[in-house]
Formats: structure tokens, sequence, C-alpha cells
């Protein structure tokens, strides 16, 4: 190779290298203040996150508020459709956004970063916090919505809420990880970050509802390649929760109590990550956890579902009172387990 090609070839290989960093869009600069439209978020930079709401029947004014954050690739209705109805009957009110990349939210498919999503989650609590000023708020989060909660409640300013549930959190983060799975990983957001491939993995189902798995197939909002830099992303996410756990609501003056939720039968968070988390969780939270031997990863969706949603209506009722289906008494079982 002549001296003269090498400096062409250092030039094309520096090029390949910046066309192959991950893409991350996160909030821009504030244009306005954030407010609630009728069927979406407006955040402060303009960015329109699509809410849907489910409310009591009759125009009955409800007696507790829910505001639902989804997991990877799913977007608002997808996770609550389906569960809503069981917290309306008992005059519970259900709103749920798309966070940015997910659904019909801005940059569908790229990854808005950690602390985006978190500053969102907070916004949002505080706008629906306004639309209902005189009932408990709760902030519930499936898989990645509840990391992201994780990350928004050990902020300097975390979420306004009386609240949290966390379901199935996602928190296997690379210290969980195996080290060849890390490495493939990491090599592939240096160099094929933009590359997607199909989120199937065999034998693994995120519910036992096949109705619900059916839907969930058809539903064209449903994200189903995922981008090599939108995986690193959720597992960026899900290492800032894990380090999040211990300072968990300790930036309030007086914590929100928290409920967290997660089946035995979950193939998509694993077990030990998910317990050793747990145990690193402050006093202060107040934390109470459920353990569902029939469980899935998507909770409110299994078959049990109706169990599960009982749960949480109740502990909102008195968060210090023993879950009605035991779950708890499981929970102290499996967290003692080595």
């Amino acid at each position: 190779m002549t001296m003269r090609r090498r400096p062409l070839l250092a030039a094309l290989a520096a090029a390949a290298a910046g066309a192959c960093t991950p893409r991350l869009i996160p909030m821009g600069p504030a244009i306005g203040e954030p407010s609630l439209a009728e069927d979406a978020l407006v955040m402060a930079d303009g960015a329109r996150l699509p809410l849907r709401k489910w409310l009591p029947e009759g125009g009955r004014p409800p007696r507790a508020v829910i505001l639902g954050l989804h997991g990877f690739n799913e977007y608002a209705r997808s996770f609550l459709e389906d569960p809503a109805p069981l917290f309306t009957a008992a005059d519970v009110a259900v709103y749920a956004y798309d966070q940015r990349g997910f659904g019909q939210a801005p940059h569908r498919g790229i990854w808005a970063g950690a602390a985006t999503l978190a500053h969102d989650a907070a916004t949002a609590a505080r706008l629906i916090r306004a639309r209902h000023p005189g009932a408990p708020l709760i902030l519930l989060g499936e898989s990645m919505g509840a990391s992201v909660i994780m990350v928004a409640a050990a902020a300097a300013e975390p979420p306004p809420v009386d609240g949290y549930v966390l379901l199935a959190p996602a928190v296997w983060g690379r210290g969980a990880m195996p080290a060849l799975l890390r490495w493939l990983l990491d090599a592939a957001a240096r160099t094929v970050p933009l590359v997607a491939f199909p989120n199937s993995a065999g034998g693994i189902t995120p519910t036992d509802n096949l109705g619900a798995l059916r839907r969930w197939s058809r539903d064209p909002l449903i994200i189903r390649e995922t981008r090599v830099d939108a995986a690193k992303g959720l597992v960026d996410l899900m290492d800032e929760a894990v380090a999040a756990a211990p300072r968990f609501g300790t930036a309030s003056l007086r914590p929100p109590p928290a409920l967290l939720l997660y089946g035995a039968r979950d193939r998509l968070v694993p077990a030990d990550p998910t317990r050793r988390v747990l145990r690193t969780l402050p006093a202060s939270a107040r934390a109470r956890v459920g353990y569902y031997a029939e469980g899935h990863h998507q909770l409110l969706r299994d078959r049990n579902g109706p169990l599960v949603a009982r749960d949480i209506l109740a502990w909102i009722e008195d968060p210090a009172a023993p879950l009605p289906s035991g779950a708890d008494a499981a929970a102290a079982a499996w967290l003692g387990e080595a």
C-alpha cells in the first residue's frame, strides 16, 4: 500500500465511523409552557405525545387517577386497553400517553434518552394532577415504563404523585448480563447502530392471554423491528434504573409509597436481577412487593390480570394493608431466596 493511499483510507474509515454513530433525539429547547390538550400532552419543546384516557362511567368524578407509562416498542392503547375497564369500574380514571419514539409520538423507532423520558413523565404527572387536583395520582409503569419511573423518582424534581406502581420493571442492566451479550450489544452499537432486527424471540411470550397476543400481532402501531441503537438505549435506561434504585423517592420530603409486582413466568426480565434491585430500595420508599406464581411479563394483560388489578386497587385504597391475593406474602418468600 502506498503512502498516498493511506490517508485516503483513513478518511474513508473516519467517515464510515461517523455514519455509524448511534442516533439519539432528546427533547429540544423550550418554546413554550407544557400543556394538556384533549388528545395529547404538549411538552415544552412542542412535542405532542398522543394521550388516551378511560374515565368512570356516567361522568362520575374519579376517586383516584392512574397515569400509565407503556413498555418498549408499545404505546398507550396497547398497554392499557384491556385492564382500563377494571379500573374505571371502580371509579379510577386512567390516562396513558405514547412516549417519544413509540406509537404515534415523534421520531418513531428512535431512542429519546432516559433523561428525556423521565422528564416527560414528571411533566405529564404535573399536567394530569392539574386536571384532577382533588384525586390521588398514581404513576404506573410496565417494563420500560417502570424503569422510566425509577429514574424520574430519583431525580431532583420527581413527579408530583401519591404513589408508584411498577410492573415487571426492566432492570436487566449490563451488570447482570452475560459478558458475551454485553460485548455483542456494544459491538453492534459501534458498527451497525441503524440496523433493525425482529423483536420475536423463540419460545418467549409476554403473556398467557392469547386474545391480547393476537391483537398485539395485528396492531400497526407496535414496533416490530428494533434498531440496534434503540436496543442500546433501552439497556442504558436499565443501567440508570438500577443505579437509581437506592435513591428511589428520596428527593421527596415525604416519598410516596411504591408497589412493585413481578411474575414467576416472566422470561423477558430475569428474576435474579429483579430481586437484587428490589433489595436495594431504601426503606423510605415504603415499597410493597407482589409476586405471582402464574404471572408473565405483562401482568395486567394476563388471564389473571383482574386479580392483579384488584391488588392495585386495594393498594391505592390502603398502601399499608396486605394485598387481597396474598402476592405480598409470596413475595416475602421469593425475596428471601438466594
